[in-house]
């Protein structure tokens, strides 16, 4: 039984230390997309660029097809945004009912 429990704890140890390069990678990519948009931005805020329509266009083909619902998660898969914001914009978009 030794034997066993010594095999299951190496194998747990080897897929955990596999996966460590690839949560280096992912935060390395997190913070470089982050460190992009703080650049663009600053670019944007500096030749005073406004950004007039940032809804996706996914969320406005839904929304002509009248669908408040799937333009809602259409917003939040784009952004990741949580429900409560999704649906603010969302409103805000189509205007009151």
């Amino acid at each position: 039984m030794d034997a066993v429990t010594l095999l299951l704890v190496a194998v747990v140890l080897v897929l955990v230390l596999a996966q460590a390069p690839a949560n280096r990678q992912a935060a390395r990519t997190a913070y470089r997309l982050a460190e992009l948009e703080r650049r663009l931005t600053l670019v944007m805020d500096h030749l005073g660029v406004v950004d007039r329509d940032p809804v996706p266009a996914e969320v406005r083909a839904h929304l002509a097809r009248g669908d408040r619902i799937k333009a809602i998660a259409a917003y939040r898969k784009a952004t990741g945004a949580d429900l409560r914001s999704a649906k603010a914009v969302v409103d805000a978009v189509v205007g009151p009912r």
